[in-house]
C-alpha cells in the first residue's frame, strides 16, 4: 500500500495556482503531495504559474519545494498574521509551466534562487600627478567616496566600473588591475557586500576639467591630499583608500575588512 500522502490544496487564480498544505515532518508525502498538485496544475488546469507562501522555518516544505523545481522568489515582510497579533514573514516561491526543472540545468537554476547573494561594489582609486585623490560628493549621504558604484547582475567589475564613471562623471581614465579586496559589513540600511577597488592610470593636470559631476547623484568632485581623506569618508572608507593607496605603492593587491588590513 502506498504511504499516505500530505494534502495539498491548489486554489486558481486565472492562470495561477496558489499551493498550501498544513506543517508536517513528512517530507516524502510532501512531495508526493506537490507533484500531484503540479500535474493537476499544469497539466489538468493549463496554469502559467503555481506559487506557495511558506514560513521561513519551515525547512520541511522549503526543501520539498526545491525538489519539484519551484524557485525562491523574495521574501514577504510582515505578511502571515499570527493569533497573538504579530506579523512573520513568508518566503514566495514559484513554477512556472515552461520552467527547466530536471538535470544539471534544472536543479541549479532552483540553486541560484536559493543559495546567499552579495552585491557588488567597483571603486576606483583615481590619483593625479600630485598624488591627489579624487572624491565624489553625492547627493544621498554627507561623506564622500571614491568614484564607481554598484556592479549590475552579469556586468563584469571592470565594466560597472567604467559604466558608473561615466554615467556620474561624464569620464572614465584608463583602469588597471585591483588594489584592494574589501568585505563591506552591514552599515545603515544595508547588508555587507563585497568591493573592489581598482587602479587607474594617473590623471594629467590637463585632463582633470574632463571629468563633471552629474548632478544627481554627483553633486562635486573633489581633488584632495591622503592626509585629510579621513576629514570627509567614513572611518572604513578612508581606511579602504588608505590600503589602495599602500597597494599602489607596493604594486599589489590587499585583502581587507572594513578597509582594516588583517595582518601587518
Amino acid at each position: 500500500m502506498e504511504p499516505p500522502q500530505v494534502m495539498v490544496w491548489l486554489l486558481r487564480e486565472g492562470s495561477e495556482g496558489i499551493l498550501t498544505w498544513e506543517p508536517t515532518d513528512d517530507r516524502a508525502g510532501l512531495e508526493r503531495g506537490l507533484a500531484k498538485a503540479v500535474q493537476e496544475g499544469f497539466g489538468v488546469a493549463q496554469l502559467h504559474r503555481l506559487s506557495a507562501k511558506v514560513d521561513p522555518s519551515d525547512a520541511v516544505g522549503r526543501r520539498a519545494l526545491h525538489r519539484q523545481g519551484f524557485r525562491l522568489e523574495g521574501r514577504l515582510r510582515g505578511a502571515v498574521p499570527h493569533p497573538d497579533q504579530t506579523f512573520g514573514d513568508a518566503v514566495l516561491y514559484a513554477r512556472l509551466a515552461d520552467d527547466t526543472t530536471q538535470g544539471r540545468d534544472g536543479f541549479t537554476a532552483v540553486m541560484n534562487t536559493v543559495t546567499p547573494r552579495k552585491r557588488l561594489i567597483a571603486h576606483a582609486l583615481v590619483t593625479d600627478a600630485a598624488g591627489n585623490v579624487l572624491l565624489c560628493a553625492t547627493s544621498f549621504k554627507p561623506d564622500w567616496e571614491l568614484p564607481g558604484g554598484i556592479v549590475e547582475p552579469f556586468e563584469s567589475p571592470v565594466t560597472g566600473l567604467r559604466r558608473e564613471m561615466a554615467e556620474e562623471m561624464g569620464w572614465a581614465p584608463t583602469v588597471h588591475g585591483p588594489l584592494v579586496v574589501d568585505w563591506l559589513r552591514p552599515y545603515l540600511g544595508w547588508e555587507d557586500a563585497v568591493e573592489l577597488v581598482f587602479a587607474t592610470e594617473p590623471v594629467a593636470e590637463a585632463e582633470r576639467g574632463l571629468a563633471t559631476p552629474d548632478g544627481v547623484e554627483i553633486l562635486a568632485l573633489h581633488w584632495v591630499p591622503p592626509a585629510v581623506l579621513d576629514a570627509h569618508m567614513t572611518p572604513f572608507g578612508a581606511a579602504r583608500a588608505r590600503s589602495a593607496l599602500r597597494a599602489l605603492a607596493e604594486g599589489t593587491t590587499l585583502y581587507t575588512e572594513g578597509g582594516e588590513l588583517l595582518g601587518p
